[in-house]
This record gives C-alpha cells, sequence and structure tokens, in this order.
C-alpha cells in the first residue's frame, strides 16, 4: 500500500523550522561573509562599496599582523587541546574509580569554572601582575621566583593558554567519566584474569571504548580554540606586541578600530577554510580509529 502525500512530509515539516533556524544563522551569514570578502565595503555609503576580486585575500596575506596572528592561534590551539585532554583524561579516569561524596564533590568543583562567565575570569586571573600580582606573592612563598605573566611577550601566550586549560579542563572531564562509566565492568574483570596491566588496560580497552567521545571533544575543542576571543580581550587585549592576538580578535580589530569590513570578512573566511581542512583531516586521519559500540 502506498504511503499517503501527507505521512511521507510529515517528517520534512517537523524539521522545517531547525532548517529554517540553520538557513538564517548558519548558511546565510557564511554566504554573506564570502561575497563580502571580494568588495571593499564602505559602511556609511553602501552606493560607493566596490568590488576589488581577489585583491583582499592578496593584501591579507602579504599583512605581518594578520599572519602574526595565524601563528598565534594555531600555538594557542595547539597547547590548549593538548593540555586540556590530557588533564580532562586522566582527571576522568581517576574520578570514575571513585564514587564517594569527595569525588562528586570534586567534579562538581571541576565543572564550576566552566558556569562562570568570561568577564569573572578574566577579573580574577588579571592578577597575573609581576608587581602585586597573588600568584607572584604565592610563589614566593616557596621561593621561586616570580614571572612576567600577562606582561611580557614571551609568557602571556602560555598564560593565556592556563587561564583556557582551567576553564575547560571540568567540562570536558565529564564528558569522559560518562563514556567511562558507560563501559561493562565484566570487560575489566576479564582483563583482570588476563593479568593485563593498568597501561594495558588503559591502552587496549579504555581508550578504544571511549574513543567516540574523545573524537568529539578533538573536534569540539579545535573549533573552539581557533574562535578564541573573549579570553584574549579580556586578559591580553592582544598584546603586548601582539603575541596573544588570535584570528578572531584580528577580525574584531579590523571591523571596529579600522572599519576594513572587507578584509575582515576575509580574514573571517581564512578562518572558515582552516576549521573546514581541520575537521576534514580528523576525519579522515582518526575516523577509522573510533571504535563504535
Amino acid at each position: 500500500m502506498k504511503t499517503p502525500l501527507r505521512e511521507r512530509l510529515k517528517p520534512y515539516l517537523l524539521l522545517l523550522p531547525a532548517f529554517v533556524g540553520i538557513a538564517l544563522f548558519t548558511v546565510y551569514p557564511v554566504i554573506r561573509l564570502i561575497y563580502l570578502s571580494f568588495f571593499k565595503v564602505n559602511q556609511l555609503n553602501t552606493s560607493k562599496t566596490t568590488f576589488v576580486g581577489w585583491k583582499n585575500y592578496i593584501s591579507l596575506l602579504g599583512n605581518s599582523a594578520f599572519m602574526t596572528s595565524l601563528k598565534n592561534t594555531g600555538v594557542y590551539s595547539l597547547w590548549t587541546i593538548v593540555f586540556t585532554l590530557a588533564i580532562a583524561l586522566c582527571l576522568a579516569v581517576w574520578l570514575s574509580q571513585k564514587q564517594d561524596h569527595l569525588s562528586k564533590f570534586t567534579q562538581g568543583a571541576a565543572f564550576m569554572p566552566h558556569v562562570i562567565s568570561s568577564v569573572s575570569i578574566g577579573l580574577v586571573f588579571s592578577q597575573m601582575n609581576p608587581t602585586y600580582g597573588l600568584f607572584n606573592n604565592i610563589l614566593a612563598v616557596f621561593g621561586v621566583r616570580g614571572f612576567q605573566w600577562l606582561q611580557s611577550s614571551q609568557t602571556a601566550m602560555g598564560s593565556v593558554v592556563f587561564v583556557s586549560v582551567w576553564k575547560s579542563i571540568g567540562y570536558y572531564s565529564l564528558i569522559i567519566i560518562g563514556a567511562l562509566q558507560s563501559i561493562s565492568p565484566s570487560i575489566y574483570e576479564a582483563a583482570a584474569l588476563d593479568n593485563a596491566g593498568t597501561w594495558a588496560t588503559m591502552k587496549k580497552i579504555t581508550i578504544p571504548m571511549i574513543s567516540p567521545q574523545l573524537f568529539f571533544t578533538l573536534i569540539v575543542m579545535t573549533i573552539g580554540s581557533f574562535k578564541v576571543f573573549d579570553t584574549i580581550r579580556i586578559l591580553t587585549d592582544g598584546g603586548p606586541n601582539n603575541a596573544t592576538s588570535s584570528i578572531v580578535y584580528y577580525i574584531y580589530k579590523q571591523v571596529f578600530w579600522e572599519y576594513n569590513i572587507g578584509r575582515a570578512t576575509t580574514a573571517g573566511v581564512f578562518l572558515l577554510i582552516i576549521v573546514g581542512v581541520l575537521t576534514g583531516v580528523y576525519f579522515a586521519l582518526l575516523s577509522k580509529r573510533v571504535h563504535y559500540q
């Protein structure tokens, strides 16, 4: 019996609000972004907006400030992803082995920074000051010489990475804890009967079993790290000497400081391409290593 047209269209009608939202807030902005990257935009008089072709792309590739922002974003993303994923995995494994009140309290405390606003976090970590800051005062108690933290181009990026890792660890550790709790205890019991060591159990059982969650976490962290803005804006304002300027912060400056919409949208296109390429590389290299139950 042939299904009535109304029944066949019902799933699409239910999904229509989501499709409309994606089209308005995702697809159209991307198309508009690419379109404006080929123009010299005049915000005050749109009639004077002129088509410049690939000129924005060529000039941007030769722009030292943009290349510095691109390098800073890569360095920030690399270290943030590595430290966050490693610490979150170790914390999750440790907490999942205990189900007492202290473990639950630690999970809640670790998650707390994720729900705190970036402004509040920025105000707290603004105490990274070489003269009167709380951090150097604590180090002095243990006889350790203080650092310049956010005031030096050599330590500013490391300080920003530290703040970002501190903020993100709890969120991703809870995701991994949920994945660990879904593993059947009988698998670990069988490994114990085979005299499998801790490292062998982690490598052969734990990591493969939670690989879908780790893969999801890796992609989300990569996209989020390349979009970093608020932490840098509050803590360093891109300085000192552009040592912490990111791609998104560069776009912000082009729009609100230089009023160069064409160059800003071109940088946005580069960011879109970089994130898209990295996501594609992840799927190409790692998707076959993900073990779905």
